[in-house]
């Protein structure tokens, strides 16, 4: 049974995802996977074609997408991180707004932790970047050889480090369906973002408590009472 916050301003612990949610990644990640197919001689003219790797494990997306067998894949993904080490993680772009509305909730008293796929590696240093890595309690990520990319995977291990039980008030922000999904492993629910990649109809689909069309909407959502 998900815990039962009756508002996502209850929360105290909040998990976030990155892509899609906290910046915009699409010029970094689909230039990557660009990158990548060029070295199987296949050419991709069209970035948005690409869209659908943003969120999933890339290993799925190279698999499902390009017929690659899992060893096939793991090579793309190994050239993958090299353009992506190297250039693309620079290629992100913040959300208006998210990097001040981060430090909102961190000095209200709420404790942030990052729940990503992406390794980790890139995106502690991402979240540097832009300013925002002193908001969370923990980055939480994958791992380069991608063993602990799946999301409930990701979560157990944030959980794990900060020594959560399951039955804190714990709230997931996400905007694609395996953000939905992992938290509900845990009996977490979750608060869907449309500016992201997933639609109101995936989110809704995989059991998203709440939607929030933008940012302001978002924090609206996340308002507690008696706040302005």
């Amino acid at each position: 049974m998900i815990n039962s916050l009756s508002s996502p301003s209850e929360a105290d612990y909040v998990f976030l995802d990155l892509d899609g949610t906290l910046t915009d990644p699409s010029k970094g990640i689909t230039r990557g996977v660009m990158y990548a197919l060029e070295r199987f001689h296949i050419h991709e003219d069209h970035p948005k074609k690409l869209f659908s790797f943003i969120g999933p494990p890339l290993y799925d997306s190279f698999m499902q997408q390009y017929g690659f067998d899992l060893a096939t894949a793991h090579k793309a993904i190994a050239y993958f991180q090299e353009y992506y080490a190297e250039q693309g993680m620079y290629e992100n772009v913040p959300y208006p707004g998210i990097r001040e509305l981060l430090h909102v909730w961190k000095n209200e008293g709420r404790r942030l932790i990052l729940a990503t796929s992406k390794p980790e590696v890139f995106a502690v240093r991402i979240l540097e970047r832009f300013g925002m890595a002193d908001a969370f309690t923990l980055m939480a990520g994958g791992d380069v050889a991608e063993t602990r990319v799946e999301k409930p995977l990701v979560i157990a291990y944030a959980m794990n480090r900060l020594g959560l039980t399951g039955k804190e008030r714990c709230l997931m922000i996400g905007d694609r369906r395996f953000d939905v999904t992992g938290a509900a492993a845990h009996d977490i629910p979750t608060l869907g973002v449309l500016y992201g990649f997933g639609t109101r109809e995936e989110l809704s689909e995989a059991g998203a408590r709440w939607l929030a069309a933008d940012v302001q909407e978002l924090a609206s959502l996340m308002q507690r009472d008696g706040q302005i």
